[in-house]
């Protein structure tokens, strides 16, 4: 599978890499960075079952992309396994999903992950410890489901990725974080920078310069821990990981590839890596719970409704997509910067400082060669 969705020769114009349902916005914590502002119950306007079996039928047409399964909390959702079972078993998808730690994840619901086939599982660890974890999640023992569901994982042999938002609140905590998720045999550490939009503020972002020294910190964390890296919401990762690359060995080869970071200790990804740069609607698509289509789940502006509309139709053919698959359209420092084909900025983070997802990523400390 794989070898399927790591096709070098991918067009995004064409097909995404990575697909995310959000299959239902009801969850039971009260996380303080939320996009999805979740609510305890589902809304009653959600895809239905036939109508999620329809979506992944589009799905599957798409050139086989990764699918994740998100929400809210997937497991509030009854059908979750059996809509996993037809991804997999009918449409030949590989199935990863991000559940909150609630007393729903259970030894049963990972039992039934594994037999259903999910390729992979995610949690989400915002601390290294309870005191931190907890408040972020706004729910106390979350910290502690969150260890527990990862033995089962641990246990029944299913891949594990962690995800953390990075943020004011752990900044200062992401070095212990990422021994945690060696200790924990995770195959992939994904990082989530936070975006001001749902209930997430602009005052918890990190600053430019902050960015700018994570990403510096993450080239080495690539180079020297067991798992693999990924950055989301910060495309100028590539930047720095290929600004890193030139200072070691004075040579661009291919960025995606990390020849000279591959360490022979990393745990297999099954799943691979994306064959080049993912960005909001460049590679990457969301649709939401009753079925509204956006670049991504960060980037709240609305494309079509899959109940009027095919997947394949809205990605390929909405102005706003295509859009933000033209780097030339790009304004002010990101429309200049030599790296904008490799990187092109959060348009997420553009979309919500500026008001337009063309702007430059003001979280971005790089001054491009023609401007300096």
């Amino acid at each position: 599978m794989a070898m399927n969705i790591n096709k070098i020769n991918r067009n995004y114009n064409e097909y995404p890499f990575i697909v995310i349902w959000e299959v239902t916005r009801a969850c039971a914590l009260k996380c303080l960075h939320c996009r999805a502002e979740a609510q305890y119950k589902e809304d009653p306007r959600q895809l239905s079952f036939e109508e999620g079996k329809k979506l992944i039928d589009q799905i599957a047409e798409m050139d086989n992309p990764l699918f994740v399964f998100t929400g809210g909390d997937p497991l509030m959702r009854p059908d979750l396994f059996d809509l996993a079972k037809y991804a997999i078993d009918e449409k030949k998808l590989a199935v990863s999903m991000t559940p909150s730690a609630t007393p729903k994840v259970t030894r049963a619901a990972v039992e039934q992950a594994k037999t259903v086939g999910l390729s992979r599982w995610a949690f989400s660890l915002d601390g290294s410890n309870a005191e931190i974890h907890d408040y972020f999640r706004g729910t106390n023992g979350s910290f502690d489901r969150t260890m527990k569901g990862i033995s089962y994982l641990k246990e029944l042999n299913i891949p594990i990725q962690i995800n953390t938002t990075v943020s004011n609140y752990n900044f200062d905590d992401l070095e212990r974080i990422s021994e945690c998720v060696k200790e924990m045999g995770a195959v992939l550490w994904s990082l989530f920078f936070l975006i001001p939009t749902g209930r997430a503020q602009q005052k918890d972002m990190l600053s430019p310069k902050q960015h700018e020294e994570v990403m510096k910190w993450l080239v080495k964390v690539q180079q020297k821990m067991p798992y693999h890296v990924k950055a989301t919401e910060a495309p100028h990762y590539r930047r720095v990981f290929l600004q890193n690359k030139q200072s070691v060995d004075r040579k661009i080869n291919t960025l995606y590839n990390q020849s000279s970071f591959k360490n022979p200790q990393k745990h297999v990804d099954v799943l691979g890596r994306a064959p080049k740069g993912v960005n909001d609607g460049d590679g990457f698509v969301f649709i939401s719970h009753i079925g509204d289509v956006y670049p991504s789940g960060f980037l709240p502006v609305k494309c079509g409704n899959v109940r009027e509309h095919s997947l394949l139709d809205i990605y390929q053919s909405s102005p706003v997509m295509q859009a933000l698959r033209n780097k030339s359209l790009l304004k002010g420092k990101c429309g200049v910067c030599e790296y904008k084909e490799i990187c092109g900025g959060s348009r997420a983070r553009a979309f919500a400082v500026h008001g337009d997802y063309l702007e430059s990523d003001p979280s971005c400390n790089y001054m491009p060669v023609a401007l300096a």
